[in-house]
């Protein structure tokens, strides 16, 4: 296996863009290079992207397109860029289709280009979590690490929460 990290990036909040003409939220391309470079990142990845969607909008076809490339990656530490609405429902499915990779699954609650964004913390959250993980998938949010089937999107309080 590669001791390196492969990132696939699926879209979500984390790299949509704001049109000032109409108020829509609409995705142009990845964020994720920028936010490397103003992180100052050092690591080897490996990057990808495999869509550019809200996850509101994912269909089975595309849980099964990530899983694919998991399954076929490579590397065993996988950080997957992802919509926070529907991230919990793609990493229970990863659980079960993905085995003996270590996959984080990470996104932002408020779009990276607002300037306000929780997307960068999350990154490097995520980046750090996906080296020391044993295998197994995760959700890493606001500085904390949930396992798939573990935790849920808490909406009232803008954030991820452990569940029993």
């Amino acid at each position: 296996m590669n001791k390196g990290i492969e990132v696939f990036i699926t879209g979500g909040t984390f790299d949509k863009e704001y049109n000032e003409l109409n108020g829509s939220l609409y995705f142009k391309e990845t964020h994720l290079h920028e936010m490397l470079d103003l992180g100052r990142s050092r690591l080897h990845l490996s990057i990808q992207t495999l869509m550019m969607k809200d996850s509101l909008d994912f269909i089975d076809a595309d849980r099964a397109l990530i899983a694919t490339a998991c399954n076929t990656s490579t590397s065993n530490r996988i950080l997957i860029t992802h919509g926070t609405d529907t991230m919990t429902i793609t990493a229970e499915y990863l659980l079960e289709k993905c085995k003996e990779k270590t996959i984080v699954l990470t996104g932002a609650m408020v779009p990276y280009k607002f300037g306000s964004s929780d997307g960068l913390f999350n990154l490097g959250s995520a980046l750090a979590f996906v080296q020391v993980l044993q295998p197994g998938i995760y959700i890493a949010m606001n500085g904390k690490i949930f396992e798939a089937g573990k935790v849920k999107k808490n909406t009232d309080k803008g954030e991820f929460v452990e569940i029993a």
